[in-house]
């Protein structure tokens, strides 16, 4: 049957060469990466029989059935997902008219069906042979990224080089997955840079997936091989709502929601100069100690994690005293911002673990914009109308106090250890300058010193001055953690916080 012979030459590819060449470079063809992806069986695929119409430098004598992406639709554990993956088999992945028309069509289903989207990125930019039309169709892309913002969960998977307008696309979705060794992002390529710039370096060293993972910022999650990645991209849409009208998945767990946490008292040491990992007390807390850390190794002073608490997913913000002291600078603010925002954006409450010293000091950070771009946290926090949960666990001086989602930018619960010092600053530096005079004038400065700082605690930073003000709801024990955090949100489950009627915020930049 014609049919068939058509179908089965589709699946297998221009050639077997081609195929051997793909699998030779440690890479998988476009149909094996979204049969690991979707449930088996579940793949509806849609223009198959899709070539291009361009005339000129030989493509008319080269129309293969796809025209380099796979297009449709399946299910990640019975949830609806749209897909399309490119196939560096057929011009390299690159994008022309009709190959663009086909992302455009499966976009525009995905917004209109309210269901997630996952782009296997393989592709070598735009068909030159095509001129302005395959510049046209990435612009089609970028707009329809930009219009499901929000509205529908983005993930990009990064399976090759990408360069010019195929790595812009990925930077505006949600989230950008990349292996290493075979995934590449750039604006322009080490050839280009070379010309330009005289400077050497290798596709890996420019644009690899650890360049972008601990420098850049543009990956978000990388792995050693496509296996693991797409598996991990299937678990992150099973905490994923479809949409920005659905709440997050519920899903049963054996973790009791009164389970004490009693080791958290001597993970987290009450010297407030002593460190800690953060993602211990996070392991302690969620369910079956499972979470998916978001840029872990970009900014690492900040922990950003989804997880369950009560079988419900929760997004985590939360300061990391084992890197820089847990202290807020640029980086960690524009990556918590962020993902505040995404968590906010799809009726994902946040929990915010709190131990941070202040921001952080210097001329770099004051030059480079610590003001304007600390201040997208706080803006972030600030509009988030979903459910908010705040625990100060040791620390919380200064501005980095307000901006970590305390109760007066919204926070609708605020809680604290007993440990707690809630302050504009550390007794130390406090008493050096309130009592810069008495100390200055004594016989016996170092003593009057110690004296002023135990005054300062007495009166302004002992753990309960915070409560005592209705700045902090309560003051729990630190093994109550976990039960107090499922607690209220339980009880905000059904929050309804609407912000003023307006067409847009226009947040710092």
């Amino acid at each position: 049957m014609e049919l068939k012979e058509i179908k089965d030459r589709i699946l297998q590819g221009p050639d077997p060469a081609a195929t051997e060449r793909q699998h030779a470079k440690g890479k998988l063809t476009a149909h094996e990466r979204i049969a690991l992806l979707l449930d088996k069986g579940s793949f509806t695929e849609i223009e198959a029989l899709r070539r291009h119409r361009a005339t000129g430098f030989g493509l008319e004598d080269k129309k293969p059935y796809t025209d380099g992406v796979i297009t449709g639709w399946g299910t990640v554990e019975g949830r609806t997902i749209f897909v399309y993956a490119h196939d560096f088999r057929i011009f390299g992945g690159a994008l022309g008219e009709a190959h663009a028309t086909k992302i455009h069509k499966i976009m525009d289903m995905a917004i209109a069906a309210g269901a997630p989207l996952v782009s296997l990125n393989d592709g070598a930019g735009a068909r030159i042979q095509e001129g302005v039309s395959a510049l046209a169709g990435y612009g089609g892309i970028f707009r329809r990224n930009t219009l499901a913002s929000g509205v529908i969960p983005q993930i990009s998977v990064m399976l090759g080089p990408c360069a010019g307008g195929a790595a812009y696309s990925p930077a505006l979705t949600d989230f950008v997955f990349a292996v290493r060794d075979i995934s590449q992002m750039f604006i322009t390529g080490p050839d280009v840079v070379k010309a330009v710039t005289g400077e050497e370096i290798t596709q890996n060293g420019l644009g690899g997936a650890d360049v972008h993972a601990a420098t850049s910022g543009v990956a978000h999650f990388v792995y050693d091989d496509e296996e693991t990645c797409i598996a991990e991209v299937r678990y992150l849409i099973s905490m994923l709502p479809a949409n920005n009208r659905e709440l997050p998945p519920e899903t049963h767990t054996e973790d009791p929601s009164d389970r004490s946490c009693p080791t958290l008292l001597e993970t987290v040491p009450a010297d407030g100069n002593r460190s800690y990992d953060i993602r211990t007390v996070i392991e302690e807390l969620v369910d079956d100690g499972e979470y998916m850390e978001v840029h872990a190794a970009w900014a690492p002073n900040i922990v950003c994690a989804l997880a369950r608490l009560d079988g419900r997913t929760v997004g985590i913000v939360a300061n990391q005293p084992a890197a820089m002291a847990g202290v807020l600078d640029i980086k960690a603010s524009e990556k918590a911002a962020r993902f505040v925002q995404f968590c906010d954006a799809f009726n994902i409450p946040l929990v915010t673990l709190v131990d941070v010293p202040g921001f952080l000091p210097g001329v770099d950070q004051e030059h480079e914009g610590i003001i304007r771009r600390g201040a997208k946290l706080l803006y972030a926090y600030c509009n988030a109308t979903v459910p908010r949960v705040s625990v100060v666990l040791r620390k919380a001086y200064g501005g980095a106090y307000i901006v970590m989602d305390s109760r007066s930018i919204g926070a609708d619960v605020a809680l604290a250890w007993p440990t707690n010092e809630i302050a504009v600053m550390g007794a130390e530096g406090a008493a050096n300058v309130v009592f810069r005079r008495e100390i200055a004038a004594s016989d016996d400065p170092e003593e009057t010193r110690a004296q002023k700082i135990d005054e300062y605690k007495r009166n302004l930073v002992h753990p309960y001055y915070a409560a005592e003000r209705g700045l902090v709801d309560d003051v729990i024990d630190p093994s109550d953690t976990r039960l107090s955090l499922i607690s209220a949100l339980r009880m905000l489950a059904a929050k309804d916080a609407a912000l003023p009627r307006r067409k847009h915020g226009t947040p710092p930049q």
